[in-house]
């Protein structure tokens, strides 16, 4: 079995897949407008927790702890809206532009001469047409719009952390080295008996 070519990341080809998104702007804003609110409101949750517990609890203020309990309730619920439109505003571009590409796609496949299809296997064609496609889908569903909300609530925790305690986030952040590394290595033994499997089929 040979082994595919390695396989490089391409801006250009990047670009031109995220191009596909332009008759659909305003659900790329929509999606990208509410990864940017749900970053902050994943700080503001552990914060009225703390406020609850240091403030409220811990001074015996259950009608004040009953008061933030109300908010806290009704920021998970404005939250779970929010990250609810999110998904389905992402999902439904993913959806929009693939039923684009596969039209064009279908239009481009029937206009070829039966000549290509001579030459070309039935599987190679299928692949293009159905699971490249469906990879494209992926990015826009949960691929570029969920990586930068991710990143932005990453940072805005980070952020937070920092104006907590810059110390005790030092000392957090210590550890995250050793842990990707131990996901480096983890990564690799995982896949090595994978590859001594493949090997050991028949061929």
């Amino acid at each position: 079995m040979a082994t595919p070519p390695n396989k490089k990341f391409s801006i250009s080809l990047l670009a031109k897949v995220i191009a596909l998104a332009k008759p659909y702007r305003s659900l790329f804003a929509l999606a990208a407008i509410l990864a940017v609110i749900l970053a902050p409101l994943s700080v503001v949750r552990p914060e009225l927790i703390r406020v609850m517990v240091d403030d409220y609890i811990f001074v015996n203020d259950f009608a004040g702890l009953g008061r933030m309990a109300l908010v806290l309730c009704a920021l998970l619920l404005v939250e779970f809206a929010l990250q609810y439109i999110f998904q389905y505003a992402s999902g439904l571009l993913g959806q929009s532009v693939v039923r684009d590409l596969r039209v064009r796609v279908f239009q481009h496949i029937t206009s070829l001469r039966l000549k290509f299809f001579d030459r070309t296997p039935i599987g190679t064609a299928t692949t293009r047409t159905i699971n490249d496609i469906e990879a494209i889908n992926q990015i826009f569903s949960d691929g570029v719009i969920t990586m930068i909300a991710d990143m932005l609530t990453v940072i805005a925790v980070l952020g937070f952390m920092i104006y907590t305690s810059w110390k005790l986030t030092l000392v957090c952040m210590l550890v995250l080295p050793f842990l990707v590394i131990a996901s480096y290595i983890f990564q690799k033994k995982c896949v090595f008996p994978f590859k001594l499997c493949e090997h050991r089929l028949p061929r």
